[in-house]
């Protein structure tokens, strides 16, 4: 059976993943008010998702 002669460091051992790059979120126009938002998440800017308003805004909330 093949044993390793010595122990391998962890710097040699992590710079197998060290090739690794995250990359942005993907940005699309909201349908409603036409600013980027993250796809599949409820707009920032206006509270809408999927044509329906889901967050209303703090004005609306305080009266």
């Amino acid at each position: 059976m093949a044993v390793p002669k010595s122990k391998q460091s962890k710097s040699r051992t992590n710079k197998r993943f060290a090739n690794y790059k995250a990359t942005a979120a993907t940005l699309v126009e909201c349908p409603h008010c036409h600013e980027l938002m993250q796809s599949h998440n409820v707009c920032k800017n206006c509270g809408y998702y999927n044509g329906k308003e889901v967050v209303a805004e703090k004005e609306e909330a305080q009266n």
